[in-house]
Formats: structure tokens, sequence, C-alpha cells
């Protein structure tokens, strides 16, 4: 299964160990599934894991974080822009990666910002429902 990460599950996974954004992040790289990134989206990956309150987080560990992600991620580059499509602009370009990348879903807490999705081949997903899709939750 191929999928694309939206910034709100990684800023969840830093934010708390307990839920299942960390279950998955921890399962990073997997043989389970894989996760396409692109360009614009590492750097939207950064600048939110910057914004984070935590003193707990330093730039070495979110420069950390985003070389293992760009390690371990099928970098997609982006030819078609389906722009606007979204009712918010700023997710289009995860849709945008999501479609040039083949991808089975998008997994996001915000399923209502990718209503409509299906048009292109893709589902929406929370974390908790791809955990349980591919075996690692009951």
């Amino acid at each position: 299964m191929k999928v694309v990460i939206d910034t709100n599950v990684f800023v969840a996974s830093l934010r708390s160990r307990r839920g299942a954004s960390f279950k998955l992040v921890s399962l990073l790289p997997s043989d389970k599934f894989s996760i396409a990134i692109s360009v614009p989206l590492v750097f939207e990956y950064e600048d939110a894991i910057k914004r984070l309150e935590s003193t707990d987080i330093t730039k070495q560990d979110i420069g950390a974080f985003v070389d293992f992600l760009c390690k371990i991620g099928l970098h997609q580059e982006i030819f078609f822009l389906w722009r606007p499509f979204l009712p918010d602009p700023t997710d289009d370009h995860v849709l945008e990666v999501a479609v040039a990348a083949g991808c089975d879903a998008i997994v996001t807490y915000n399923k209502r910002d990718f209503k409509g999705i299906e048009k292109f081949g893709l589902r929406i997903l929370d974390p908790r429902e791809l955990l349980s899709e591919i075996g690692v939750l009951k």
C-alpha cells in the first residue's frame, strides 16, 4: 500500500507517544506500506514541525526527522497540477503527490478537507484506520 501522510499526522506523532499517529510513524520504514513525498510537502512538514511549541524538540531533531522522511519516502515529481480541487487550496499539493505517485490513500486527521478525492481513485484514512488495514491494530 502506498500513501501520502498529511502534515497533521506527523505533528500529532511528535506531540504524543500514545496515539495512532505515533504508532504509524514508529513503523517507518515498513514493508506493509510506503509513503510518497514531494519537495513542497517536505518543506511543509519541516515548517509545521518547527512551529511545535515543545522545547523537547531541537532543530537537530527536526532536521534528522525530515532527513529520515526524505531517505525512506518515495520521491515524486509533480507534472500535473489539479488545482484548485479541494476546499482548502493549501491541501491541493497533498492531492497532487497522491495522484502523481499512484497512491492508494491519503492519511489525515482532517478527512473533510479531502472530500471528493475518490474521483482520483484515492481513499481517505486516519492513522488508526491505516493501522487496522495493515494488520497492526485489530
